[in-house]
């Protein structure tokens, strides 16, 4: 029997895993009375919202796949909110701009977040309001114990809060000290804002989802709304090292709504695996995945031998070249040649004893690709991180620098889903005081040259790395799973799909094991930087392995034993209606709970 760090849960009621055990158990207690999924996932949301800020907050984003008892196939629910009317490519450079900044004001998309949220709980949910924004209003208001790496975080941009962002500092450092691990941490300004939202809702009336769309008006164009715009119009300092006003207007929120869309979906081991539209990257683990098995080789499949791990990170490295050259919210990505069986056939070509360094997007249908100027020059590792920037950087000893956070839940009806909440982080830009959170940053993962499927353009999403996971057997939802990341999201799902759906082993034991990813592409964060070749693993890889890697021309990069990867997962065997959940143990963070 193989050791793992905890069980792989089962049982038949429901089953949850998130980021944070006080998300999962909020979401466990929504099911224990009488809530589904969707209810449960909403109420977790929130909740990590309080607990997770530096992960995710209200001015972030969120895209979520579920299915529903009612209708099993999958669906997206985006919640990524696009750029500003005021956000063009011209703006950016009239203030002698390259890249967006990574933190500040002028960073910010449209907080699509909430929005997205409430939509959920008003299609699919069975809960009021008030039942699942009760324990993100409870621990707002009269605190929770904070995890430490919040006041790491904190004390991180210390210098920056006391000097440029008094709003931060007013909430994040009392008595001038940024929190200590432990302590108990309140935000009664967030906890007063979800209040008014359910207040707004139940003076609306009775009926439940007008309730929910009572809220969601109030967020868009109330009291929320007129926050947001008045509080950028006033210039601060970002990392670009100078001051500028937000672009995120009233008038940008009032005009958002979160969107149901279809998935991209790809076959693979008798199994259907949906991922957002290419606005996102979880398609390149489509194409991973139809790489590999145009190898043609079951040695490919193995994320813990020489071969496997060699044919893994080619192949990814082949898919996120494609993901560079031709994914963005243009509506013209060509998905279906992307993920094409002779199109897996000529990228597999490519792939041979020695490990790439180059950047080599395909031709899908014979057109011509186009990678970025800035992308072209190179741009390697940077000297230092910016504390304020990018979502997360992850070091030799495994730390990382933002995040982003998860959220999976099966219920005992057959509902399930797989939400990436993001964005709106602490430290990337300034705290709203009247709302108790920030902006986000999303603006950061847009080019500003012309021409570019994921060019900076007024009303189009950026090509976020938010990357939830559903798998369907013969018709009906067998596993939602995911994990924070950016550019490692869909690395590590890799990994724990390949362990879990050819390997056979539990979601735990995919979880536990070894992890790694490469860096050898465009990160998608400022300041966008490239490492050649580099291939980051966890010291628990076998040494013969990675010492093989290294010959085979891979930068091997080692990091601490447990720091790469934060996967969730839920599951459902559709034959007994037996549910597992499993969470992972790095960070100890990330908890399992049901029954």
């Amino acid at each position: 029997m193989t050791f793992t760090t905890r069980p792989t849960l089962r049982g038949t009621f429901g089953m949850v895993s998130s980021t944070h055990w006080l998300a999962s158990q909020a979401a466990m207690g929504i099911l224990e009375r009488g809530g589904n999924a969707f209810d449960a996932a909403v109420a977790a949301g929130f909740v990590l919202h309080v607990v997770e800020p530096h992960l995710n907050g209200p001015g972030g984003e969120v895209p979520a796949i579920v299915a529903t008892a009612a209708d099993p196939r999958p669906r997206v629910l985006c919640g990524q909110g696009p750029a500003p009317a005021g956000a063009t490519i011209g703006h950016f450079r009239s203030l002698g701009l390259d890249l967006v900044p990574g933190s500040g004001l002028l960073a910010a998309a449209v907080p699509g977040a909430v929005d997205a949220w409430l939509l959920l709980l008003r299609d699919h949910g069975t809960c009021s309001l008030r039942e699942v924004l009760t324990p993100a209003i409870e621990y707002a208001n009269a605190g929770h114990p904070l995890i430490g790496r919040v006041g790491e975080t904190v004390a991180a941009v210390q210098s920056l809060f006391e000097q440029h962002w008094p709003t931060s500092a007013g909430l994040w450092l009392r008595q001038g000290k940024p929190p200590a691990a432990g302590a108990m941490f309140a935000n009664p300004a967030y906890g007063g804002t979800l209040e008014r939202l359910v207040k707004s809702a139940e003076e609306a009336g009775s009926d439940r989802p007008g309730q929910v769309e009572a809220a969601r008006r109030v967020w868009r164009e109330g009291f929320v709304a007129e926050a947001i715009d008045r509080f950028g119009r006033r210039p601060l300092p970002d990392s670009s090292g100078r001051a500028h006003a937000a672009l995120v207007t009233g008038d940008d929120l009032a005009g958002y709504s979160a969107t149901w869309e279809e998935p991209v979906t790809h076959r693979w081991n008798g199994h259907v695996i949906a991922k957002t539209g290419p606005w996102g990257q979880g398609p390149v683990l489509l194409q991973t995945l139809a790489i590999l098995d145009a190898l043609d080789d079951p040695r490919a499949y193995d994320p813990s031998t020489v071969r496997g791990v060699h044919a893994e990170v080619e192949a990814l490295k082949l898919a996120f070249a494609d993901r560079e050259a031709w994914y963005g919210d243009t509506g013209d990505v060509p998905v279906k040649a992307l993920l094409s069986r002779e199109y897996a056939l000529e990228r597999a070509a490519l792939i041979d004893d020695r490990a790439a360094t180059g950047l080599r997007p395909g031709r899908p249908n014979g057109a011509q690709p186009r990678l970025p100027r800035y992308v072209e020059r190179g741009h390697g590792r940077a000297a230092g991180l910016d504390p304020t920037t990018g979502e997360p950087t992850v070091k030799a000893d495994g730390e990382t620098r933002g995040d982003t956070c998860h959220v999976d839940v099966a219920d005992r009806w057959g509902n399930m889903i797989s939400a990436t909440p993001s964005g709106g982080w602490l430290q990337s830009s300034p705290t709203i005081p009247e709302l108790g959170f920030p902006l986000g940053s999303r603006l950061q993962m847009f080019w500003l040259e012309e021409g570019l499927p994921s060019s900076l353009a007024p009303g189009r999403r950026p090509r976020t790395t938010l990357s939830p996971t559903m798998v369907h057997r013969d018709g009906q939802p067998v596993l939602a799973c995911g994990t924070p990341g950016g550019d490692q999201q869909d690395q590590w799902q890799l990994l724990f799909l390949l362990r879990h759906l050819a390997g056979g082993q539990s979601l735990q034991e995919a979880i536990d094991a070894p992890m790694w990813h490469t860096t050898s592409f465009p990160a998608s964060f400022h300041p966008r930087e490239t490492e050649p070749g580099v291939l980051v693993v966890e010291d628990r890889l076998d040494e013969d392995v990675r010492n093989e890697l290294g010959a085979l021309g891979h930068r091997v990069r080692l990091s601490g034993a447990w720091s790469l990867g934060r996967m969730c997962a839920v599951s459902r065997d559709p034959a007994t209606r037996v549910l597992g959940a499993g969470a992972n143990p790095r960070g100890m963070q990330g908890y399992a709970c049901g029954r």
